[in-house]
């Protein structure tokens, strides 16, 4: 087990391109530093980062089971990126396939929300000191939920959530300004594979619009928001995709929302947007990969958003944004083969540069500290 750890540890060291981890200006390495979230191997499936106990640290709950009941945890940043206290979240174990973080409430903390698979939805509420509560569900009961994002999608000031059904349609559940969400519509086709929805104003009218990652050889679409309505929809990709994971930023910093997808078996691509709202222009990010997830922030503060991806069965990569979004240098996060389910940024050692953390499923949750500042 300890030569285990040590390999860990060496691994989880940031943005080592294509060579073994090593203590210099960029590669910062502490002995006493653990850099997993706990030593439990769970079939974790998604992260969420936030400050659920007011401390000024972001804290991670980690979401475990997709199709398999287990206990989800989170884990207590006590400050500079140490996670040395773990919780459980809830009494019943659940087949998890997301959490996410928000001030459901209104009471400014942030409360978590809880998807699974073929399972209620859990509510948790925070009680202002990282004591959560559960109460309640949200969404229909036994659906095959994959994701879940929290917005404000009808301006009403509360924080709404919408759930993304694998082979069902998907489900917008409208919050009441009390954290109860009695009220739902669905949005999609009914025979939509949808694994994520990225949120923007796409057609800059003021409301948000809805980009879905689909499976299963569907065509992605744009639905764009008029009222709460999503008749109008708008394709994106190749038609026959295998997206599971999707995002919005202006990559190449011109005024326009840019699509980054994910795609299992495919090339990942960045579908560049335009003043019609076209989405033809598109460039690969990389080869074929089996890409699970990514996200987007600017790791090395030039301006430009970078990207990161996770994949099963293989190293997981960062992506530097070279000249405005038309070329990209390749960064393998570690050597690493493990099926990463969620990949997520934030600045969890208070350094100012954004840090990653991988969701792995059976294996280590893994986190990498950002020394690109230190270069």
């Amino acid at each position: 087990m300890r030569k285990e750890l040590v390999v860990l540890l060496f691994a989880a060291l940031f943005f080592a391109p294509d060579m073994p981890a090593q203590s210099n200006d960029a590669f910062y390495y502490r002995r006493g530093d653990r850099f997993t979230l706990g030593t439990e191997k769970n079939r974790t499936a998604s992260v969420a980062i936030g400050d659920v106990n007011g401390d000024g640290n972001p804290d991670i709950v980690v979401a475990n089971g997709r199709h398999w009941p287990q206990q989800n945890y989170l884990f207590l940043n006590t400050g500079g990126g140490r996670f040395h206290v773990m919780l459980p979240l809830g009494q019943a174990r659940s087949t998890t396939y997301a959490a996410e973080l928000g001030d459901l409430d209104g009471d400014g903390d942030l409360d978590i929300a809880v998807g699974n698979d073929m399972a209620p939805n859990r509510l948790f509420f925070n009680d202002g000191q990282g004591h959560f509560t559960e109460r309640g569900a949200f969404g229909r009961k036994t659906d095959p939920t994959r994701n879940i994002t929290l917005h404000d999608l009808d301006s009403d000031g509360d924080l709404d959530i919408l759930i993304t059904n694998r082979g069902r349609v998907n489900e917008i559940c409208l919050n009441d300004g009390n954290g109860y969400f009695r009220e739902s519509r669905d949005f999609g086709q009914r025979d939509d594979s949808t694994i994520d929805v990225a949120i923007a104003d796409i057609d800059n009218d003021g409301d948000a619009d809805l980009i879905l990652a689909n499976r299963d050889g569907q065509q992605n679409y744009i639905y764009l928001n008029d009222a709460m309505q999503f008749d109008e929809r708008i394709p994106f990709g190749t038609g026959t995709d295998e997206t599971r994971s999707v995002d919005v930023a202006d990559v190449n910093q011109d005024g326009f929302s840019d699509i980054v997808t994910a795609n299992i078996g495919q090339a990942n691509r960045i579908y560049f947007g335009d003043e019609e709202n076209t989405y033809q222009k598109a460039i690969e990010l990389d080869g074929t990969h089996r890409t699970y997830s990514l996200a987007i922030a600017d790791f090395n503060q030039d301006g430009y958003p970078d990207i990161a991806i996770g994949n099963s069965g293989e190293a997981n990569y960062v992506y530097l944004n070279q000249a405005g979004g038309a070329r990209f240098r390749m960064i393998r996060l570690s050597e690493k083969a493990f099926n990463t389910y969620d990949i997520l940024t934030d600045d969890i050692d208070g350094d100012g540069y954004p840090d990653i953390i991988e969701a792995n499923s059976e294996e280590f949750n893994l986190f990498f500290l950002n020394r690109l500042g230190r270069q």
